[in-house]
């Protein structure tokens, strides 16, 4: 009797040993997530989701997330290819399609990833125009995305997308923008004025032509424009005189001037 009750702290033991180990193998990984098998140090495969058992002591599981990564990318300042002095910032998103090279080719994949897209950014700024950053980003983003996604393809890492969220330019730089979208301005609205006076003098030189052929289409335009003015409640009256009476009176006081000179 004194035995039995001599083994019972054994069995308790045994048994607290027995759930510790169950529990142990016992291995839950959610949909998003893979379970990295390492056994006695050796890749063993890549397990999940849901419920598994692994062999405690002896198999060691790393978790990796498969959902897609949203990477800042800090502000780089660099030099462009026409000498402008930039500071770009990006965002990039990636995901994991291997785990087992995630975490055996690299030791850490998002900081690895995170420092490659920075250089890529300053090195491809450097390769840019001002203008095609700004006009082209679209281009740019395209190129930022295939060099990072070939250096970390090693990795089982998938870069989907790249943005250059931000170009800040010096003071002196957005000064001379600004002129320069002034003067574009300014240009534009000479070219509209002077297409205008253009296509104005062709209906006038048109009109002319229809007056000369018909005479009494003047005096329609007098009374046309007293039946304006007097729509407008004036108290004065302005009524046009010809051109043709005022340049015979003139040259008649000429004429008048030359005899009495004789």
């Amino acid at each position: 009797m004194e035995a039995l009750f001599g083994l019972i702290p054994c069995l308790f033991f045994f048994g607290i040993i027995i759930l510790f180990l169950l529990f142990s193998a016992i291995k839950v990984v959610q949909e998003y997530e893979r379970g990295v098998i390492f056994r006695l140090g050796r890749f063993a495969g890549a397990k999940g989701p849901g419920i598994f058992f692994i062999i405690p002591f002896i198999d060691r599981m790393i978790k990796v997330d498969l959902r897609v990564v949203t990477l800042d990318v800090p502000a780089q300042e660099a030099i462009s290819r026409d000498n402008v002095t930039l500071k770009v910032n990006a965002v990039v998103y990636f995901r994991v399609m291997d785990p087992g090279k995630a975490i055996i080719q690299v030791e850490d994949y998002r900081r690895a990833t995170w420092q490659i897209a920075q250089t890529t950014l300053r090195n491809v700024i450097g390769q840019s125009e001002l203008d095609e950053l700004l006009a082209h980003r679209e281009k740019v983003n395209e190129q930022l995305q295939q060099i990072i996604d070939d250096q970390t393809e090693p990795w089982g890492i998938k870069v989907t997308l790249v943005e250059v969220k931000d170009v800040e330019l010096p003071q002196t730089m957005q000064r001379a923008m600004a002129k320069q979208a002034e003067a574009e301005r300014e240009k534009r609205a000479k070219i509209i004025h002077a297409s205008g006076e253009y296509e104005a003098s062709k209906q006038l030189a048109e009109a002319a032509q229809v007056i000369g052929m018909q005479p009494a289409t003047i005096q329609l335009r007098y009374l046309q424009t007293l039946t304006e003015i007097a729509t407008e409640k004036n108290s004065t009256v302005i009524f046009p005189v010809p051109i043709d009476i005022i340049s015979g009176l003139a040259k008649h006081f000429m004429q008048d001037d030359e005899n009495e000179k004789k």
